[in-house]
């Protein structure tokens, strides 16, 4: 098996009906692996595995919010396929208020569906994982992972805690041949950033002005990060946060 051939190799993507999670599972099919997207949205599911294009791949609708639906997802993945090697947590929201204007649900529901479920797969898919003889973790951050901002209190906090999950789940499964690391998504053009531009005059001139390469990234973007990540070329890699962004944490 050559080093970025995921070939034989069986990988869940959370939130992968779409924006990033989607990009990052077109490119782990093209890659050879077969691909498992979960998400709420069946119709937007079952249309995304449609796009990856040649290939055995799966649908499963759940709430990764919850653990018992997260265990479902990875026993079903494995009677489907056999195995399970990738877990992609890429699943998230955000909710944009001022810190004194949130309510207590809205906190609740931003550090559940971006922190929480990410624990609840990677502890869900780890027996699996575990058997196979190993296993490649990796979670979705932001750039709110390394920066501030007024109106993204916890989404910051969710996305935060997620690189010193992935820190802490890397020394605590690295007997078991499991490499957990995570990537921070620059400014990507999805939906998610569709509604901040809406929200935030002058934000897309704002972020390009800031990022070396000159634009926003496309969920595409991600593929290649995501793909050494989920290969035998990252077997000695762990515990790491990658930025993706174009240069913009690199800019003072």
């Amino acid at each position: 098996m050559g080093l970025f051939d995921l070939s034989g190799r069986v990988g869940i993507v959370t939130g992968g009906n779409g924006g990033i999670g989607l990009g990052i599972a077109r490119g782990l099919a093209e890659a050879g692996a077969r691909v498992v997207l979960v998400a709420r949205d069946s119709i937007k599911g079952t249309a995304a595995v449609a796009s990856l294009g040649a290939g055995e791949h799966l649908f499963l609708a759940a709430d990764v919010t919850s653990l018992e639906a997260c265990r479902r997802v990875a026993a079903e993945t494995v009677e489907r396929f056999g195995r399970l090697d990738i877990l992609v947590n890429n699943a998230g929201i955000a909710i944009r208020k001022a810190p004194q204007d949130y309510a207590e649900a809205e906190w609740r529901s931003v550090l559940d569906t971006n922190l929480t479920s990410a624990f609840f797969c990677a502890q869900a898919c780890h027996p699996a994982m575990k058997q196979s003889g190993g296993g490649k973790i990796i979670n979705i951050g932001s750039m709110m992972s390394l920066f501030g901002a007024p109106y993204a209190v916890p989404y910051a906090a969710s996305k935060g805690g997620l690189v010193q999950m992935t820190k802490a789940l890397a020394t605590a499964w690295a007997g078991d041949n499991i490499q957990v690391n995570a990537i921070l998504p620059g400014w990507i053009d999805t939906a998610l950033t569709a509604t901040a531009r809406a929200q935030v005059p002058g934000l897309s001139d704002q972020v390009v002005a800031r990022t070396p390469a000159g634009r926003w990234g496309e969920p595409e973007d991600l593929a290649g990060a995501a793909v050494f990540l989920a290969s035998a070329a990252s077997g000695f890699v762990t515990g790491t946060a990658l930025p993706v962004d174009g240069g913009y944490s690199a800019r003072a």
